[in-house]
């Protein structure tokens, strides 16, 4: 829908609605039921006063002075029969306006008496009667229906209102090609659309801002600067200049609204269209080049799309933060607040565990920190392929056998492992041993059986020139397995592909995964190409051992450390905020 050309547009009383419309034949008749009435009559008695917006009724202006009901058909019917109904309880309401109908020609005057005898002379008047029998009912339900009767009639005329919006009459605005656009997919008028129609029917220079809304909306749709900034795909988002519209209409009341009424963004736009559409357009201007200006900065991007994916903050937070601020006070704004949402010294940082609720966030950090910090390139860590996933936590290197418990797992995890064996240090007789009692036990295996494989399997898979490895896993392993020094941030759907794997078996199908085109986190990557044990023990790409995992803390402690408490003994004492819920 062009909304381009100006139009009248504007919530309107229910009951100022005034007028003969005409529903046209290129719209299918009423068919609203039972659910769509009672539901209708509950949500106005359930706002209680408070204004109350129905979806938009879209009208075009006849030559015969009647209006073309181009969307809003179901709703204003209902509206009509709710006041014809209103008439049993107070005989002097009023309808000030009347339906007709093209393909009915006496659905007007069946309207004003839906009787059940003629019910059945076509599928309108059925639903008609029906909807009407809906509405009697449910003012019969109420413990007072007199008094139901009067609030709604009362609420009809002081709270409850359509959102108006007359179509020019010009013939190239043809009313079939929009009533397709309103109905194909039962998509209504948004929030943007209306400002956009209000704002350009007001603003002087028409053309030319229709034409830069298009072009911050283009802008918008790029991947990369969605997801850094919103925080989401928004694949479903009909307009993404809502995000700033959104934006200007929450700073002007002064709080961020999360689950968003319909219309309230319009609703409070619109006294300010009102009163100057060019001061509102330069405030929507004005964020679109703050998004573009934090974009543009590599260390803007990443603090401003961490703190967003991570949830610490939304795009109208941060636009608080910056006000009043130059560009360097922003990003020691931007430290400040990163540092407050980890609120942990080191001690803190290495203490997270699987079960910590802040370990995927210090690890998202990680991650992010990594890309940014690196001074000789232009490498964008990827929101919008972060906010397409959902992550979990993948142990690097697994040593126990929680979650494998059905002999399909079973056979799986063996014979994963049985392919890996070309990698270890055995004897030809040892390597031919092993494979035979693994293929031996496959076709008849139980818990038993394969436990003891296992326990075998995970110990000929530890680093063996570690001491500390080369025991195999005991009890006092349980506290490392889950440390953040044994994880790394994977996709749920990549990471149920791994179960409990060893890292050798891990990291093939980590490189299977790359292949395949999955992104992968560059910490998650870095760690199965033993990036971080840069000694001649890291020569062990097999394994995963004490080594790797104080060089990987070591590397944490480096990224993280701008954003770190000072270890002090009071934020020793900062407990790591371990929670029992199973994060992965």
């Amino acid at each position: 829908m062009n909304l381009g050309t100006p139009a009248l547009l504007e919530p309107r009383l229910v009951d100022d609605l005034k007028g003969s419309f005409f529903v046209p034949d290129y719209q299918r008749g009423y068919r609203w039921g039972t659910h769509e009435v009672e539901r209708l009559l509950d949500d106005i008695q359930e706002a209680g006063g408070d204004n109350y917006y129905l979806q938009p009724v879209v009208v075009k202006p006849m030559d015969d002075g009647r209006w073309e009901l181009v969307d809003g058909q179901q709703r204003l019917t209902t509206l009509y029969l709710v006041m014809r109904a209103l008439k049993a309880y107070m005989p002097h309401a009023e309808v000030h306006y009347d339906l007709s109908y093209e393909t009915r020609p006496g659905s007007a005057e069946y309207l004003d008496d839906p009787r059940e005898d003629l019910s059945h002379e076509n599928i309108d008047y059925f639903h008609m009667f029906e909807a009407f029998t809906a509405i009697e009912s449910w003012f019969a339900k109420q413990a007072k229906p007199n008094l139901a009767a009067i609030r709604l009639s009362e609420a009809l005329s002081s709270s409850v209102f359509v959102i108006w919006y007359e179509a020019p009459q010009e013939p190239e605005f043809d009313s079939r090609a929009l009533f397709t656009r309103l109905n194909v997919g039962r998509i209504p008028l948004t929030d943007a659309e209306l400002v956009k129609a209000s704002l350009l029917s007001r603003i002087e220079r028409e053309h030319e801002t229709a034409a830069q809304w298009d072009t911050i909306e283009r802008q918008l749709w790029s991947p990369e600067v969605w997801a850094f900034a919103a925080g989401s795909s928004y694949d479903q988002a009909a307009t993404r200049i809502e995000l700033l519209l959104d934006t200007v209409a929450d700073l002007e009341s002064g709080t961020h609204i999360k689950n968003r009424p319909r219309f309230h963004t319009f609703e409070i736009l619109r006294p300010m269209i009102l009163s100057d559409p060019q001061v509102v357009w330069d405030k929507i201007v004005d964020l679109h080049s703050l998004i573009l200006g934090w974009y543009e900065d590599l260390s803007s991007f990443h603090k401003v799309g961490y703190l967003v994916a991570s949830e610490v903050a939304t795009f109208f937070d941060l636009v608080q933060l910056a006000e009043g601020r130059a560009k360097s006070g922003f990003d020691s704004a931007l430290d400040e607040r990163i540092r407050r949402s980890l609120s942990l010294a080191w001690t803190g940082v290495a203490a997270l565990t699987y079960g910590s609720r802040k370990t995927r966030q210090v690890l998202l950090l990680m991650n992010v920190e990594t890309v940014r910090s690196n001074a000789f390139s232009s490498e964008r860590y990827s929101f919008s392929q972060h906010v397409q996933r959902l992550w979990s936590l993948e142990h690097i290197h697994a040593q126990r056998s929680e979650g494998l418990n059905t002999v399909e797992q079973w056979t799986s995890w063996l014979k994963e492992h049985l392919e890996a064996l070309e990698v270890l240090d055995l004897s030809s007789e040892q390597r031919a041993d092993l494979e035979a009692r693994i293929e031996g036990a496959l076709p008849s295996i139980n818990s038993d059986s394969f436990d003891a494989l296992h326990l075998e399997l995970v110990e000929l898979f530890s680093d063996s020139t570690d001491p500390d490895e080369a025991e195999g896993p005991t009890s006092a392993d349980h506290d490392e397995i889950d440390s953040i020094a044994n994880l790394a941030l994977l996709s749920r759907d990549d990471n149920s592909v791994l179960n409990n794997s060893v890292f050798e078996v891990k990291r093939r199908h980590m490189i299977e995964l790359d292949q395949r085109g999955s992104y992968i986190p560059v910490c998650t990557r870095n760690v199965f190409l033993k990036y971080y044990d840069t000694s001649a023990a890291a020569q062990q790409i097999h394994f995963w051992g004490r080594r790797d995992r104080e060089a990987y803390l070591t590397a944490l402690r480096a990224k993280l450390q701008p954003y770190l408490l000072e270890d002090t003994p009071e934020n020793d004492s900062i407990a790591a905020d371990v929670d029992e819920e199973d994060v992965a």
